[in-house]
């Protein structure tokens, strides 16, 4: 028998930000504060980048301003987006029944089929997300230009600082990694935020490359003799005392190394034009379809692309 419960609900202003940010905020690299968030971006915003020559002067008995300043800018502009689902309740109800019964071992799971339904949706787009701020490219529907798309067309990225990559396995990885140091400008190599953002892929490689399989030295039992046993899921990972993040929306075989405050996604967030829609079809057209829709804006720049090393990203400008 077809439940008779109406589950239409509207969230707005404060209720629909909350519910945006759950379902953007729970991407890997923003979850987990990789790169920094600008919120209530409502139409687009302007990062601002001062650059200096050589300040320090030889002494005079007169003020004699010699240096060059140097101000430019990079436009942040986030993408309207937006999800329109249609959902049978039928095909959740015995999952959420599960939850509600308390057969599930997760705590933390919504109570309701309302929030469980929202959950699985904020979940989907929260892994979109993801993969739009490394790889996305605009010209795709429902993507946005992620950093790789942005970088492989900037004409001011130093072709030093442009590292070809090839495939990334537990063999090579130790030395692929290296060539992305090696290539950092000197005024960013020991800086506390710098950061070397890693695909999937590498990061897998150079887990297994510590474990013992790699060809640099460690030996066939790895980090401490453990082997694979070395490695929590979590755990944090270095390289010449550089962090090395997991970055799941990153093209296979490529890495960026910068400084977080480098790196920015901007969204409207807790603007007053997002929007969380669930609605019953049932009191409409007797089904048991739900329909889904959100709005919302997404997007990501960086502001000091001399700042910036990439590995495996062919620049079309260069």
């Amino acid at each position: 028998m077809s439940t008779t419960t109406s589950i239409t609900t509207t969230y707005a202003g404060e209720f629909a930000g909350k519910y945006v940010a759950a379902a953007l905020l729970s991407a890997n690299t923003l979850e987990k504060g990789l790169i920094t968030v600008k919120p209530n971006v409502k139409y687009k915003e302007t990062l601002k980048r001062l650059s200096l020559d050589d300040i320090t002067k030889n002494a005079s008995c007169d003020f004699d301003p010699t240096s060059t300043i140097t101000l430019t800018e990079r436009i942040l502009q986030p993408k309207e987006l937006q999800v329109n689902l249609q959902l049978c309740k039928k095909d959740f109800r015995q999952d959420w029944e599960a939850v509600s019964m308390g057969y599930s071992a997760f705590d933390n799971l919504p109570k309701n089929f309302q929030d469980y339904l929202f959950g699985y949706v904020a979940s989907k787009v929260a892994a979109k997300n993801e993969t739009n701020i490394w790889s996305g490219a605009d010209a795709n529907n429902g993507e946005f230009d992620g950093f790789e798309s942005l970088l492989a067309v900037d004409a001011n990225l130093p072709s030093a600082q442009e590292v070809s990559g090839t495939t990334v396995d537990s063999s090579n990885v130790q030395a692929e990694i290296a060539k992305v140091v090696d290539a950092l400008p000197s005024s960013l190599y020991g800086r506390d935020d710098l950061m070397i953002y890693v695909s999937q892929n590498v990061y897998k490689a150079y887990v297994r490359a510590l474990a013992g399989y790699g060809t640099s030295g460690l030996g066939a039992n790895g980090v401490n003799g453990q082997g694979n046993l070395w490695y929590s899921n979590g755990q944090n990972l270095t390289f010449d005392g550089i962090p090395v993040v997991l970055c799941n929306g990153m093209s296979a075989n490529t890495m960026i190394c910068t400084y977080k405050e480098n790196l920015y996604f901007g969204t409207g967030l807790l603007a007053d034009h997002n929007e969380v829609k669930l609605i019953d079809m049932a009191d409409i057209d007797g089904s048991q379809n739900v329909r889904v829709v959100m709005r919302f804006t997404a997007g990501v720049q960086y502001s000091v692309v001399e700042d910036i090393v990439t590995y495996g990203i062919t620049n079309s400008a260069n």
